[in-house]
């Protein structure tokens, strides 16, 4: 019986871990839904739900090993965390992971197994594997990453996506890969997958004529501050003063624009040690009608916050809400912190900022601010589109080293311009830092591991797509409605008469 249900597994995991090239940096699209048919396939000729759940429960843990390897750099290599630790944290997350892919093939089993046509079939394991993708990424503080739908980038089907947003376009993806594994095993017999891609193809080339948002003002100029400070380095004692003067000598070179933007907690200190030097500059700044948009920590009734500053005549503060587990705060005893610490940062937990989040004036324009890995949850962007004309993200992706994390973080960033339909500053301690379009295309980036100041211009954009109107509510609504049709018919089927 093990031998039978080996051979399944072995090739789920294949599956899931060539699901991510599907994504950045690779980026060849086909790779993605080609895994989900595969995977789809796989369920359909499983012999017991029992091998349909190991071959789930494969796949995703394969994905996700792939697909966030750099953990390990992060954890190991830049956080000091002990081998072991990291391991056991490495392997919790995939573990968690592939607990989804394996629930969600348990309650496909007997769907796939039913008199259901293969249209319903259909339906139903495409609006199960995006309502799992929502799911994760509200659970236990959500890991988003790897949607299917960032798959759909610099494809046709990006169109969609200031509709629908990322898990629309999730829908979409399993859509073009659920009918392929289907037919492929003949249980859709009508051979109508190529006039479904035609159509989500077309659809989706046609939407991207269109212009959901529009110009409110003239183009500004932006500098972004790259300071490439390496993470081993960045909190070492007598370090302060080379790292203040790199970015200030940055700074300089960089007057004349309208905003000059630093990445996430840029300096080794609190803004309350550095007030006054962050005062002495933001006076230059201001001759030369130039913004100061930072990222700094800082603290305020003895609680320590992650935050944008926006420096003037007065400052303004956004501080970022949705904090890391482990990184930024630690769900675990206060007795055992210490041990499990990861940032080598001399403060205690964060704590998140305000919720709604305030917004920051500066140049005329209202920004929208997002501090790292906060920006891959898009629903907590919607709150202040109906001011915001620019967005605005600070982030440390030094984390990560030369892994493929920073080049799917950047696909996150562009995924977030996209459904907003608004420019975005995105600036990265080590790169990549980049300034993004309303239809998701980089305009400007920077290289990787390099002190720079990157240059580029922004337009400051009015107006809502539909996403931003609406959010996930609907898409969520829609989903659901193929299970509610379905249980409600179970429950006729058992009505005695």
């Amino acid at each position: 019986m093990m031998k039978v249900i080996q051979q399944p597994i072995v090739m789920a995991l294949v599956m899931g871990a060539l699901a991510t090239l599907g994504f950045a940096p690779f980026q060849i699209w086909p790779f993605a839904p080609l895994a989900v048919a595969g995977v789809v396939a796989l369920w359909v000729r499983a012999r017991s739900r029992r091998e349909a759940v190991w071959v789930g429960f494969a796949f995703g843990f394969a994905w996700f090993q792939a697909g966030t390897y750099w953990l390990y750099i992060c954890l190991v290599g830049n956080g000091g965390v002990p081998l072991g630790v990291a391991l056991v944290l490495m392997l919790g997350l995939t573990l968690l992971m592939g607990s989804y892919t394996a629930g969600l093939a348990a309650l496909l089993y007997p769907v796939l197994r039913s008199a259901h046509a293969g249209w319903v079939k259909t339906l139903l394991i495409v609006s199960g594997w995006v309502l799992t993708e929502l799911f994760r990424a509200w659970f236990l503080s959500g890991f988003p990453w790897l949607a299917l739908g960032y798959s759909g980038l610099d494809t046709p089907l990006q169109g969609f996506a200031p509709i629908g947003g990322v898990y629309g376009m999730s829908v979409l993806m399993a859509l073009i890969a659920v009918p392929l594994g289907l037919h492929g095993l003949g249980v859709l017999k009508r051979p109508y997958w190529w006039v479904l891609v035609g159509v989500i193809g077309f659809g989706g080339a046609s939407l991207q004529s269109i212009q959901w948002t529009h110009p409110s003002g003239a183009p500004l100029t932006v500098g972004l501050v790259q300071g490439a400070i390496p993470q081993d380095e960045k909190w070492q004692q007598g370090r302060e003063a080379e790292i203040t003067g790199r970015y200030i000598g940055l700074t300089e070179s960089a007057l004349g624009q309208d905003f000059v933007v630093w990445p996430e907690s840029s300096l080794p200190y609190l803004y309350d040690d550095a007030e006054r030097l962050l005062n002495s500059l933001n006076a230059i700044a201001r001759l030369k009608h130039t913004t100061l948009i930072l990222g700094l920590i800082h603290a305020k009734d003895e609680h320590y916050y992650n935050g944008i500053a926006v420096l003037g005549e007065h400052v303004q503060w956004y501080d970022k809400r949705h904090l890391v587990p482990f990184g930024e705060y630690f769900p675990v005893p206060a007795f055992v912190r210490s041990w499990m610490r990861l940032a080598q940062l001399p403060y205690t937990d964060f704590t998140p900022g305000d919720d709604p989040p305030p917004v920051l004036h500066a140049q005329g324009q209202v920004l929208g601010g997002s501090v790292c890995y906060e920006d891959a949850f898009n629903q907590e962007q919607l709150s202040f589109l109906n001011e915001a004309t620019l967005l605005v993200n600070v982030t440390n992706d030094t984390w990560f080293g030369d892994s493929t994390a920073p080049h799917q973080h950047l696909q996150i960033s562009r995924m977030r311009a996209l459904e907003a339909g608004r420019y975005l500053m995105r600036v990265a301690n080590s790169g990549i830092s980049a300034v993004i379009g309303p239809d998701g295309r980089v305009v400007a980036r920077s290289p990787q591991f390099v002190p720079t100041v990157l240059r580029g211009q922004v337009i400051p954009m009015t107006g809502l797509t539909p996403f931003a109107r609406v959010g996930n509510a609907p898409l969520i609504g829609a989903l659901l409605m193929p299970w509610l049709w379905c249980g409600i018919a179970a429950l006729r089927r058992k009505k005695p008469h």
